[in-house]
């Protein structure tokens, strides 16, 4: 739950239908994430999670909810989080919100700290330090705590395991760059236009001397680029182009934009895929 206005929501209509309502609240800890700032979700300056200074008046109003079932709280502070300090600072945040539930009578029984661990865009094979991670929480959130500690690592899990594969359509000089117009666009890879967010680009087919490229998509938006003045061998019209650590986000923010169609997907656990879902 974001506010006390989506709880009362929530209350009401879980008792229009007969049931009770099982609810977390989301708190914003104003915990810097140091990611990018389009996905930053944690400071006071961000539109979610109820703030620190709200907490009283929020908690407040659960007894006389009658059909809200609190069970715990929640924390969100960014994504692509890469500075593991900045998860310390988090389990600090988190050892004083649940002493000052668990003196109100409050104690949750879930908490929930988020997810945002990041991975490197720069070499997407490598993995993220999954045991560095968890020893922070181990070592930095209090021992007294009794609650289930939950976690939602999603694009640390997903982003490495699926790649954008398009083809070059044209190969077209301008003034001061050279463009590789590729028949995948926007619609089909929606981060790089939509906060700026880098992409390793690869040139599968070609393994002559690098040259610079800025890499775009066919679509009529200038935003259509996936990225500016990248290397990669010398391309020619049909060689194929991955776009790297795209097994997070990118399939479920496609559309369907200027009539583009959906890319298919091809899911495999071998070297090779061989199942095609249109």
């Amino acid at each position: 739950v974001e506010s006390s206005a989506e709880m009362e929501v929530i209350n009401e209509i879980a008792g229009r239908t007969g049931c009770r309502a099982a609810v977390a609240l989301r708190i914003n800890p104003n915990v810097e994430a140091h990611t990018i700032r389009h996905i930053t979700t944690g400071t006071d300056e961000n539109k979610f999670g109820i703030r620190i200074g709200e907490l009283e008046s929020v908690t407040s109003l659960l007894p006389g909810l009658e059909n809200i079932d609190y069970r715990g709280i929640h924390f969100h502070i960014g994504s692509q989080i890469t500075d593991l300090h900045v998860y310390r600072n988090l389990c600090s945040r988190v050892n004083e919100i649940w002493q000052w539930l668990t003196d109100r009578g409050l104690e949750p029984d879930d908490i929930n700290v988020g997810g945002g661990l990041g991975i490197s865009y720069d070499e997407p094979d490598r993995f993220p330090s999954f045991a560095d991670y968890f020893d922070v929480f181990r070592e930095h959130l209090d021992r007294k705590i009794r609650s289930t500690i939950s976690f939602e690592l999603g694009r640390s899990l997903t982003a490495g395991c699926g790649s954008l594969i398009s083809r070059v359509l044209f190969v077209k000089p301008g003034a001061g760059e050279t463009f590789l117009i590729l028949d995948a666009g926007m619609t089909d890879l929606l981060r790089p236009a939509l906060y700026h967010a880098y992409h390793r680009i690869e040139n599968l087919s070609s393994v002559l001397p690098a040259k610079k490229y800025t890499v775009a998509g066919p679509i009529c938006e200038t935003t259509d680029t996936f990225g500016k003045f990248i290397s990669l061998p010398e391309t020619g019209r049909g060689d194929l182009i991955a776009i790297r650590s795209a097994g997070a986000y990118r399939e479920v923010m496609a559309m369907r934009y200027n009539m583009r169609s959906l890319p298919p997907s091809v899911f495999s656990d071998q070297a090779v895929g061989n199942d095609l879902r249109h």
